[in-house]
């Protein structure tokens, strides 16, 4: 997500924290970088030149104190100018009972991202119903019923109702039996947004009163996505926007323009297809993300959220007692695993958004997880027994080459040292003066990068 921009406006930002002074002549230079950076991510040539004629103004009528370098305070304006394009207003409705009405283009996601954030919804307190109110699209009920299922949210469907408005009066009357609390109405998309669209569409929220109405749009269609907001929010009077396939969209300009076109705040975003890649919006989160500043509010969030705390409080006694064994490293990782993808993770920490975890690496971690479960329950507790014939038969089983079990071995042994290495206080020293990108190569090696 914002590969592009982020790469781009990190070398505008070194360039800038260079500045001896602000003055016009080398502002406008330096920002000119910033300027490409935006342009080139996709984001629309007016919300460029009002974001720069801002920040130029900003950074010409300040003050520079003695203590803050000239370089570093044009930083923080260029933060603060796009915290403001990301735009306030992005607080989320908190009403029970809460009427959510999802609605979007045919091929947005509206489906999955109607799982998604009602297991969002129910991990923050709510009891979700996910309503089955696409009755255009082939297998749409089947899908939200199957998705559904898989996430253990409640679903809604009534193949017997000949209109959505049937569905939702239907849904209702059932949510108010069952005590759901939050109702998700998945509604039908077409290729445009056209008069028949807009029609049922209104009607549907006439009848269910939805405090949020949602658009869910392809964060990848560019300037297009603004385009498609503009129309659902003139139709309907949207709350938000759900922006999808962030995970995959290098340029991200859509994001960066929708809510200074547009007028409607992005709420969500997508970053992935499994059903607990959806994250709250976070105007001043993403600033920092994309100018490479690191996000370690939302991971230590996503941690405290998704993390065995009695399986973490588990490890850490085992490890200061320097106990260590497959079972242990097994659980580590599975422990990562829950707080999603690690090319993510890693974006979130300061200095490494443009660090890239390829496919390999990832599949290598996959492969790590095999060759431990396909040991014994002994083994697990007993590393020292791995060898000979055994190792031979944990690669078979695990469907390896034997020189790929030996590495694992290794790396165990490494994590085993170190483990050990940081009771004692020259470990500490170490561990403090170990830089994040550091830590971070550490982990990568340690989980089974090679």
């Amino acid at each position: 997500m914002f590969e592009r921009i982020t790469e781009k406006l990190q070398d505008a930002v070194r360039t800038l924290r260079g500045l001896g002074s602000i003055t016009e002549k080398n502002i406008t230079g330096a920002l000119a970088e910033v300027r490409d950076a935006l342009l080139d991510a996709d984001v629309s040539f007016t919300v460029v030149k009002s974001f720069l004629e801002t920040v130029a103004r900003r950074a010409l009528g300040e003050k520079v104190a003695r203590s803050i370098a000239p370089g570093q305070l044009l930083v923080k304006i260029i933060h603060d100018s796009l915290v403001e394009l990301f735009g306030e207003g992005t607080e989320f409705c908190e009403e029970r009972p809460l009427h959510i009405l999802l609605v979007g283009l045919q091929g947005s996601g509206k489906t999955t991202s109607t799982v998604k954030l009602a297991k969002l919804l129910a991990r923050n307190g709510y009891v979700p119903l996910a309503v089955a109110c696409d009755l255009q699209r082939p297998a749409a009920v089947e899908q939200l019923e199957q998705l559904a299922a898989a996430e253990s949210i409640a679903c809604f469907s009534d193949r017997s109702c000949r209109t959505p408005v049937d569905v939702a009066r239907a849904a209702m009357r059932a949510a108010e039996k069952s005590g759901a609390n939050a109702i998700l109405f998945d509604t039908a998309g077409r290729l445009q947004l056209d008069g028949p669209l807009v029609e049922e569409l209104v009607e549907l929220q006439r009848t269910v009163v939805a405090q949020e109405i949602l658009l869910v749009a392809d964060g990848a269609l560019g300037q297009e996505a603004v385009a498609v907001a503009q129309g659902f929010h003139g139709a309907l009077g949207l709350t938000g926007i759900l922006l999808t396939k962030m995970d995959g969209d290098a340029r991200g300009g859509a994001a960066l323009s929708m809510k200074h076109t547009s007028g409607v705040p992005i709420k969500f975003f997508g970053t992935g297809e499994h059903a607990d890649d959806l994250e709250v919006f976070h105007a001043e989160r993403m600033a920092r993300r994309i100018l490479g500043l690191g996000d370690v509010v939302s991971l230590v969030e996503r941690a405290q959220e998704r993390v065995d705390r009695n399986e973490a409080d588990r490890l850490s006694k085992r490890f200061k007692k320097a106990e260590f064994d497959f079972n242990d490293f097994l659980s580590q990782m599975e422990q990562v695993d829950r707080m999603g993808s690690m090319a993510n993770l890693v974006k979130m920490l300061p200095g490494m958004a443009s660090t890239r975890i390829s496919a390999r690496e990832l599949s290598l971690l996959d492969q790590t997880k095999a060759i431990i479960r396909a040991m014994t329950a002994e083994e697990r507790c007993r590393p020292h027994l791995v060898a000979g014939n055994r190792k031979l038969r944990i690669a078979k089983g695990s469907g390896v080459a034997l020189a790929d079990v030996n590495h694992v071995l290794k790396q165990f042994e490494q994590m085993k040292k170190s483990i050990k290495l940081m009771k004692k206080p020259q470990g500490k020293k170490l561990l403090q003066q170990m830089s994040t990108k550091g830590a971070m190569e550490q982990m990568a090696k340690l989980f089974g990068g090679k």
